[in-house]
């Protein structure tokens, strides 16, 4: 029998095959937010019971690495709580506390005796010197402040049945565009990752503060499994949903945040998160091929490249197009206007600062610096394990400054 051979028209067909999916792979992260939106129109909006239930014990950890200026601000914030049963933990890592004094018996700082340079083990070292054993533990950030009605809100999802949820980060400061253009993109993933991945049955994605989960699964995550670099929040959520167990998104549980607002601290924090997807994305694989819609809806979401990378892809290959195929280049077209209307739902559906939509024409300027975050990648966990804070209150207004 002779053999069949193999001719260049079959290496052809295979290249254009080839090109076909890599394009395919690509591209679905720009329709997908809008996919996604559409389908949710039609399911009904997750409301836990009010007025049902008990209010939870909380141990409040927030971490601060090197900078504690902004401490008092976050302990005063947290003092104001509308809730009776919590207690604060800060750990200060690798910083001086000479100036830190508080009065209040619900405070506890924690200056360990060495650098930890890691957000988990600074979380543990608080857990394992909690003052009584707290059914639930919240994270909050050296740079958060919180509406009164957090630790509230959350209530209401735990007594809901929910083990992990994640609360919204809102901007605390929109002093520059850099600023703005990263309130933008929260609002972008709060609405996609958060709101809607959750109302449709999934999970929100975790945001590294504004969260809190049952002690219990926390130690049970992430107890024996240090990890070393920004990413703690990725490998966290995978180990929750591996457990087929839902992170609920609590709308009403505000938490803000500081923006970057500096070139330079956008470059060295950036390149830490890009790290950490090329670190964890794979994870998305593996809940890819789990049993429950939770689990591969939130899979195809880890396995998104982040939100610049696929653009400039995306743009790449509508241009490669212009040489191969028009009705390509008009399928690649029809696809971008599909992600710029996504991005507008979530923008119109979020109750957005007017300052941030007059700073999208400076998107260009924006992905620029996080191509240098890209090329600096290998790099990145040589930089301060914390970004470099430079607002000091959500009061505080200063000058412009672009660089």
């Amino acid at each position: 029998m002779a053999k069949t051979s193999w001719r260049k028209e079959d290496n052809i067909v295979l290249i254009a095959y080839l090109w076909l999916l890599i394009q395919i792979i690509i591209g679905y992260n720009l329709v997908l937010p809008l996919v996604l939106y559409i389908f949710s129109t039609f399911k009904r909006k997750y409301n836990p019971p009010i007025g049902e239930g008990r209010e939870f014990d909380y141990g409040i950890i927030v971490t601060s690495y090197e900078q504690v200026y902004t401490i008092p601000d976050v302990v005063e914030s947290l003092l104001k709580l509308e809730h009776s049963n919590f207690h604060i933990y800060v750990v200060a890592d690798k910083c001086d506390i000479s100036g830190l004094h508080f009065t209040d018996g619900r405070v506890t700082i924690f200056r360990p005796e060495e650098t930890l340079a890691s957000n988990t083990k600074s979380h543990f070292y608080a857990i394992n010197r909690f003052k009584r054993p707290h059914e639930c533990v919240t994270i909050i950030d050296s740079d958060n402040l919180v509406l009164p009605n957090y630790l509230t809100e959350l209530d209401l999802y735990f007594n809901a049945g929910f083990e992990a949820v994640q609360g919204v980060r809102e901007a605390k400061n929109l002093n520059t565009t850099f600023a703005r253009l990263d309130a933008a993109r929260d609002i972008y993933y709060h609405f996609y990752d958060g709101k809607i991945l959750f109302k449709l049955g999934s999970s929100a994605t975790l945001a590294g503060s504004g969260m809190a989960f049952k002690t219990q699964l926390y130690r049970d995550c992430l107890e024996n499994n240090d990890v070393i670099g920004a990413g703690f929040d990725k490998v966290l959520q995978y180990r929750i949903l591996s457990r087929n167990l839902r992170i609920a998104f609590a709308a009403d549980a505000i938490v803000f945040d500081e923006k970057t607002s500096k070139s330079d601290q956008l470059v060295k924090q950036r390149s830490r998160w890009i790290n950490t997807w090329f670190k964890y994305f794979g994870y998305g694989f593996k809940l890819l091929f789990k049993s429950s819609r939770n689990q591969f809806v939130f899979g195809l979401i880890l396995l998104r490249p982040p939100l610049f990378i696929f653009l400039l892809l995306s743009l790449v290959f509508m241009f490669l197009n212009i040489f191969i195929s028009a009705t390509a280049v008009v399928v690649w077209l029809c696809a971008f206007i599909a992600f710029v209307l996504g991005f507008y739902i979530a923008l119109a559906k979020s109750e957005t600062d007017k300052r941030i939509y007059q700073s999208l024409v400076n998107i260009p300027k924006f992905i620029f610096y996080q191509v240098l975050s890209l090329l600096k990648v290998r790099k990145a966990n040589k930089h301060s394990v914390a970004t470099t804070h430079y607002v000091h209150s959500a009061a505080d207004k200063p000058a412009e400054n672009e660089s």
